[in-house]
């Protein structure tokens, strides 16, 4: 009877292990990268009210004051893959910060890292509270624009989840250079977009309805607005291209849409 059971056991952590490799591995690369990196990064913990937030920081290495941007994850959380896009930008030449908005939200208190499975962090995101997500991310859009190396700009980036959430937040936040907003779709309404201030520059992928059929009613109130909204579609690519076209298994559309995605951003960014 033990040894049936020590074999039970053994073959299900063989079968745990085969079907978490793929979670585990999906961004070893993107966590290579960051170890790799010589810019500075760090932790901090921005706060509002009794709420403590977890961002991660990344600067450029520069020697004048920089523009700064806060980026935000996609439904997945604060991942390897969002730090090495803040490292990124940080080599693009500007502060990044990314507020990880499952602070606090795990079981126990814990952030993104304390969630035991990426679909457990993808069932706790939208329960979010929206005055709590709009909370935190003036927290953060605070914190960085006051640092002594910024230069009290801020923008904004969004992913999947995110992208949304970054359409959202042009809408509240009129002090905003600018908002990208990646393949992502969160309802506003005429009330929100008479508050918009930057330009909204949209990044599409050619195959995702599911977001792209958004794209006109956005257009349409902010044209009726006669705010700036800006999108466009990468050819055969999916949803999630940034992350994917990264991925060195990744398809060709995708990391052609990504790097086409990356110039006009980084074009963007030289004019704030």
């Amino acid at each position: 009877m033990l040894i049936v059971r020590r074999r039970w056991l053994l073959g299900v952590l063989a079968c745990a292990a085969f079907a978490w490799a793929p979670l585990v591995g999906a961004q070893e690369w993107a966590k290579a990268a960051i170890e790799a990196s010589p810019r500075h990064m760090e932790y901090v913990t921005v706060t509002h009210g009794d709420r403590n937030v977890e961002c991660f920081v990344a600067y450029p290495e520069v020697a004048e004051k920089a523009h700064a941007v806060v980026l935000i994850h996609d439904i997945s959380g604060m991942s390897d893959w969002m730090r090495s896009m803040a490292d990124q930008v940080a080599e693009a030449g500007y502060i990044a910060i990314v507020p990880d908005l499952l602070s606090e939200m795990a079981p126990g208190g814990g952030g993104t890292e304390t969630f035991a499975s990426i679909d457990d962090a993808r069932r706790a995101i939208p329960k979010l509270p929206p005055a709590q997500i709009e909370a935190d991310l003036n927290a953060a859009a605070d914190y960085v624009s006051k640092l002594p190396a910024a230069k009290g700009t801020v923008s904004v980036a969004g992913f999947c989840w995110g992208g949304g959430q970054s359409l959202r937040y042009a809408t509240q936040n009129p002090k905003l250079s600018g908002a990208m907003v990646f393949y992502g779709y969160e309802p506003i309404d005429a009330a929100g977009v008479a508050c918009v201030a930057a330009p909204v520059y949209g990044y599409y992928a050619e195959n995702d309805a599911r977001i792209n059929m958004s794209i006109p009613d956005v257009e349409k109130l902010m044209a009726e607005a006669k705010k700036t909204f800006e999108p466009l579609k990468y050819k055969g690519a999916g949803h999630g291209f940034m992350r994917h076209g990264q991925d060195p298994a990744g398809t060709p559309e995708n990391k052609a849409a990504r790097e086409a995605a990356w110039k006009r951003w980084k074009d963007l960014l030289k004019t704030y």
